[in-house]
C-alpha cells in the first residue's frame, strides 16, 4: 500500500494547477459605474404615448419608474419615488407603483423624486358596470398564481383528495365542468358565495391539505366570490383569448445587487391588452444570478453575466433579459482568431470580464487531445511538441488529432449512448456491433451532419443489411422517436406537449402529433432467428395504410405531418413521409436543427452549452451568447454540416486555448467562456488514461486484446467493470447526455486511493513503476521527467522533482515500492483526473 501520510505534499505539489485558482479573490470592480446625474423620470409602460387606459373594475396595473441619467444609464426608481394622483379618487398607487381603479374617469398619476415630476395620463371606464366574470381569462390564471393546479396539487393525472384540475389551466373547459358540475356542485355554493368550499378552503376556513393560499378580502377573493355571485359563467365563445404576453422593459443593464420591477402585458385576439403582472409566473433561468419574486420585482446577485426572468401566463411565455456587467478595467485581451472570439470577446468587453491569458503549450495538447480523441498524449508526443518551435504547432496538431481513428472513438463512443445502441440478447450483439461501426465510419469518414441524421431517420430493411435500422429497435415507441429526434437533433423536450400543452414553451399537442405523423407509417415485421425466436425487426414504409397522420389523444384530431412551428404538409400515401422530415430538419432555414448541433458540441469542449442544458433550447431559456450561437449555426450550415470542421474551428479559436486559471475578475465566471471550465475526466477516458500511464491493459470480451474502454461498442461489456460504474459511464438508456455523470463523489476517491484493482496494476510486475525501477540506463532525474510528461504532458516544476526524488531516495533499496508511490500520488492529483 503507498504510503499516504508520507506523501500529501506531493500530492498537493501536482494538484496545484487546480488548487491554485480557489485562493484568488476577485478584486472590487465598478460595475455600471457611477450613472451620472439624475435628469429625468418615466413612469412606465406607456405602451401608445398617450397614458393608460384602465377598463373595467377587475383591471390593474403595475407601473415602473426610470430614472435616465446622464451618462445615459437607466435605472428603476419604482420604490423610491412617491405616488400621488390628480384629481384623487379615480385610482389608487400603493407604494410598489401597483395601480388599481376606484372610479370612472380621468386622472393623472405623478412619480415626485429627487426634485423631479414625471407624470403619465390615466383613463378608467367600464367601472360601474358589472361585467361577467370571464373563466378562462380570469378564473383559471388564479388557480394557477396560487398553484392550485400545479403538477403537485390537484393538476396532477389522479387529482388531489378528490378534486381535479387541468395541469396549469391548459383545458378550461375541463375545469369548469370539474367545478361547476362535479360531486353535484359542493365546491359552489351560489347563495352565499363566501361558505362554498372553493372559498373556505384556501382562505383556511376549512381544512385543506394545500394549507393557506390566499387572504379573505384579496382580490383573487373577490374576484372568485364575483364570478359565483354572476352564476359561474364560462364566458362566449366570441370573447377575446390570450395570442401572446410580454414582458416591460424587454432588458435592461443592471448593476449587482440592484431591483427592476417588470411589467406582464397580455395581448388579445381582440387587438386589446391588459396588465397581469399579479397573475403571471416568473422564474429566473439562474438563480445564482438573480431572484424574481411573486409580484415581478428582480433582484440581482454578486455575479457578472446575463440572465433570463421566465414570465408565463395563459400557456404564454416572454422573458426579460438582465444584463449585470462586472465593469473591471480590460487593459489587454487575446488576439482573436477567428469569429468565435469576436462574438465572445466582445460579449467579454461589454461585461467588463477580463479573459485568462493563454494556455501553455503542455496545457493545450493535453486538452485538446482529451477534448478531440478521449486520449492523454503519449510521452513520446508530449516531448516532441514542447520541443517543437513551429508557430503553426497547434493548428498542425489539431488536424493530426481529427483525422486519427481515435478522433472517430471518442465521438462515436458519444453518440453511440444518446442513440442508446445496446443489445438485448446476444442474438442482437451482430447488429448492435454493426450499428457502431456505422456511426464510427460515419465520424472517421466525415459524412456531412444532415446525411447522416438522414440516414439514421429513413433507414429501413433488415439492420444485417442496413445498420442504421438497429436505432429502430431500441426506440421502438412512436412517442420515443418523436421525443428523441427533438431533443438529439433539434436540441428540444417536448415530452411534456403529448399530454398537455408544455408549461415553458409554445409547443402544443397538436405540435407534438404533428410531429409524431412522420413516424406514422413505420411498419416492422418480426426476423425470426434460431429456434424459432424473434432475432429482430425489419422497418418499411407501410404505404398501403392511407396518408400519413397521427391522433391527438386528447381531442381525437387527425394530424397529418408538421414541423414544429412550421405548416402542415401533404404527402402522397407512397411517399415516406420520414424523407420530408429529414428535408425539414436539413434544410438551411431550419431554426433548430444547426443550432442544437453546435450547442452540443459546444458543451463537449467547454462543459456548459450555450444554451444550457443542451438539449432545452426554448425562448424561456434563452443563449448566454446570441451572437455566438447563431455564427456557428451559420458557419456549420456552410461548410455542409461539416463535423471535423466545427470542431476545428472551435479548437482553433483563443477562446478555446484560454488557461483554466482565473485572473482576479473572473473566478465567479460560468456562462461567459472567460476561461476554460476545467471539468473530470469522463470515466473511459479515465480509465484508458489510467492504462496508458500504468502501461497496463484490461480485457473485454469480445474485443482484441488491448483495446479501450472507450472502443467498446456495447455499454454492456463492460457491466463488471466497477471503475467505469463508479466513475457515471452511461449504459444507453435515454438520449439524453445528462445519464453520463461527471460529478465527483467519496466512492470515486476511494477507488482510486485503495482499490485492488488500482493497487494491483500499479504494482504490477510489467506496470510502468517497475519498469523504471528496473530501467539503470537513466538517472532518476530523467525518468522523473518522463513520468510527468506520461501523466501531465509537462515538465515537473522544480519543487515537484525535488519531493519526488526525495522520496525515491529515501526508499532507494526499494525502488519498484518508491516508484508505485510516485506514480499512484499523480494519479490521484486533480491535474490527471481533471482537464483543465
Amino acid at each position: 500500500m503507498p504510503e499516504l501520510r508520507s506523501f500529501r505534499s506531493l500530492l498537493w505539489i501536482a494538484g496545484g494547477v487546480l488548487l491554485s485558482s480557489s485562493t484568488l479573490f476577485a478584486a472590487a470592480p465598478k460595475g455600471l459605474g457611477d450613472p451620472g446625474q439624475l435628469t429625468a423620470l418615466r413612469i412606465e409602460p406607456n405602451l401608445t404615448g398617450q397614458g393608460l387606459a384602465i377598463r373595467g373594475r377587475d383591471s390593474r396595473q403595475q407601473l415602473f419608474v426610470t430614472g435616465v441619467y446622464s451618462t445615459g444609464q437607466l435605472r428603476d426608481h419604482t420604490r423610491t419615488v412617491q405616488f400621488v394622483t390628480e384629481p384623487a379618487g379615480i385610482v389608487q398607487v400603493d407604494a410598489n407603483g401597483y395601480l388599481t381603479p376606484v372610479a370612472d374617469g380621468a386622472t393623472t398619476v405623478k412619480a415626485i423624486g429627487s426634485n423631479l415630476v414625471a407624470e403619465l395620463p390615466v383613463h378608467v371606464t367600464g367601472f360601474a358596470n358589472d361585467v361577467p366574470v370571464n373563466f378562462p381569462n380570469q378564473v383559471v390564471p388564479i388557480f394557477t398564481k396560487l398553484s392550485c393546479n400545479s403538477g403537485g396539487c390537484h393538476g396532477k393525472a389522479s387529482g388531489q383528495n378528490g378534486f381535479k384540475l387541468s395541469l396549469l389551466g391548459f383545458y378550461p373547459e375541463d375545469d369548469h365542468e370539474f367545478l361547476v358540475k362535479e360531486g353535484r356542485g359542493r365546491r359552489i355554493f351560489q347563495p352565499s358565495p363566501s361558505q362554498s368550499l372553493l372559498l373556505t378552503k384556501p382562505v383556511g376556513q376549512s381544512p385543506h391539505g394545500g394549507g393557506k393560499r390566499m387572504e379573505v378580502g384579496s382580490y383573487e377573493y373577490r374576484l372568485i366570490s364575483r364570478w359565483i355571485e354572476q352564476g359561474m359563467p364560462y364566458g362566449a365563445a366570441t370573447d377575446p383569448v390570450v395570442t401572446a404576453i410580454k414582458c416591460l422593459p424587454e432588458g435592461r443593464v443592471m448593476d449587482r445587487s440592484t431591483d427592476q420591477q417588470i411589467t406582464v402585458v397580455a395581448m388579445y385576439s381582440d387587438g386589446s391588452s391588459e396588465d397581469v403582472t399579479r397573475m403571471a409566473l416568473f422564474e429566473a433561468n439562474d438563480p445564482e444570478m438573480a431572484e424574481v419574486n411573486v409580484s415581478g420585482l428582480v433582484k440581482t446577485h454578486d455575479l457578472a453575466g446575463e440572465v433570463a426572468i421566465m414570465a408565463r401566463y395563459q400557456g404564454q411565455v416572454s422573458t426579460f433579459r438582465a444584463t449585470i456587467p462586472l465593469g473591471a478595467e480590460i487593459a489587454q485581451k487575446p488576439t482573436p482568431k477567428n469569429f468565435i472570439d469576436n462574438a465572445v470577446f466582445g460579449k467579454l468587453d461589454i461585461l467588463g470580464i477580463p479573459a485568462s491569458a493563454p494556455a501553455d503549450d503542455a496545457t493545450f495538447l493535453r486538452r485538446v487531445s482529451i477534448d478531440l480523441t478521449g486520449t492523454i498524449p503519449t510521452e513520446a508526443e508530449a516531448q516532441a511538441f514542447l520541443a517543437d518551435a513551429d508557430p503553426a504547432k497547434r493548428d498542425k496538431i489539431i488536424d493530426k488529432l481529427l483525422d486519427s481513428p481515435a478522433y472517430a472513438d471518442y465521438f462515436a463512443n458519444k453518440w453511440n449512448m444518446v442513440l442508446r445502441n445496446k443489445k438485448r440478447g446476444n442474438d442482437q450483439q451482430a447488429t448492435t456491433y454493426a450499428f457502431y461501426r456505422w456511426i464510427w465510419t460515419t465520424l472517421y469518414e466525415n459524412k456531412p451532419y444532415d446525411q447522416f441524421v438522414r440516414e439514421l431517420l429513413t433507414a429501413s430493411g433488415n439492420a444485417d443489411d442496413v445498420p442504421a435500422v438497429t436505432w429502430y429497435r431500441e426506440v421502438d415507441q412512436t412517442n420515443e422517436q418523436v421525443e428523441d429526434v427533438a431533443q438529439l437533433f433539434l436540441g428540444l423536450r417536448i415530452q411534456c406537449a403529448r399530454c398537455h400543452h408544455h408549461p415553458f414553451e409554445k409547443w402544443s399537442q397538436d405540435d407534438y402529433y404533428g410531429l409524431s405523423a412522420f413516424f406514422s407509417r413505420v411498419g416492422r415485421k418480426n426476423i425470426i432467428g434460431a429456434n424459432n425466436q424473434m432475432r429482430d425487426k425489419r422497418i418499411f414504409h407501410q404505404d398501403t395504410q392511407g396518408v400519413a397522420q397521427a391522433r391527438n389523444e386528447r381531442s381525437g384530431k387527425m394530424l397529418v405531418p408538421a414541423g414544429l412551428g412550421s405548416k402542415p404538409l401533404t404527402i402522397p400515401q407512397e411517399e415516406d413521409p420520414r424523407t420530408h422530415l429529414a428535408d425539414w430538419m436539413s434544410d438551411p432555414q431550419n431554426p433548430f436543427f444547426a443550432k442544437a448541433l453546435v450547442n452540443r458540441y459546444w458543451k463537449h469542449f467547454f462543459s456548459r452549452g450555450i444554451v444550457e442544458p443542451e438539449d432545452d433550447m426554448r425562448e424561456t431559456n434563452p443563449p448566454a451568447n446570441p451572437e455566438l450561437l447563431n455564427q456557428l449555426a451559420r458557419s456549420f450550415i456552410d461548410s455542409k454540416f461539416d463535423l471535423k470542421q466545427l470542431c476545428r474551428t472551435i479548437v482553433k479559436s483563443s477562446t478555446y486555448q484560454l488557461t483554466s486559471l482565473p485572473n482576479e475578475y473572473n473566478l465567479k465566471d460560468k456562462q461567459n467562456f472567460s476561461r476554460y471550465y476545467p471539468k473530470r475526466l469522463t470515466a473511459e477516458v479515465l480509465y484508458d488514461a489510467f492504462h496508458q500511464i500504468t502501461a497496463t491493459t484490461q480485457a473485454f470480451g469480445g474485443l482484441p486484446a488491448g483495446s479501450k474502454s472507450m472502443q467498446i461498442p456495447d455499454p454492456s461489456m463492460a457491466q463488471n467493470v466497477y471503475f467505469l460504474k463508479v466513475f457515471g459511464q452511461p449504459q444507453g438508456d435515454t438520449a439524453c447526455e445528462c445519464e453520463r455523470s461527471q460529478e465527483a463523489n467519496l466512492a470515486q476517491s476511494l477507488h482510486l486511493l485503495n482499490s485492488a484493482e488500482v493497487q494491483n496494476k500499479v504494482a504490477a510486475g510489467n506496470a510502468r513503476p517497475a519498469m523504471l525501477a528496473n530501467d539503470k540506463t537513466r538517472s532518476d532525474d530523467q525518468k522523473v521527467r518522463e513520468l510527468y510528461r506520461w501523466v501531465y504532458a509537462r515538465e515537473p516544476e522544480a519543487d515537484e522533482l525535488k519531493v519526488a526524488l526525495a522520496h525515491l531516495e529515501k526508499h532507494k533499496d526499494n525502488p519498484k515500492i518508491a516508484w508505485e508511490d510516485v506514480l499512484w500520488a499523480l494519479v490521484n492529483t486533480k491535474e490527471f483526473l481533471f482537464n483543465h
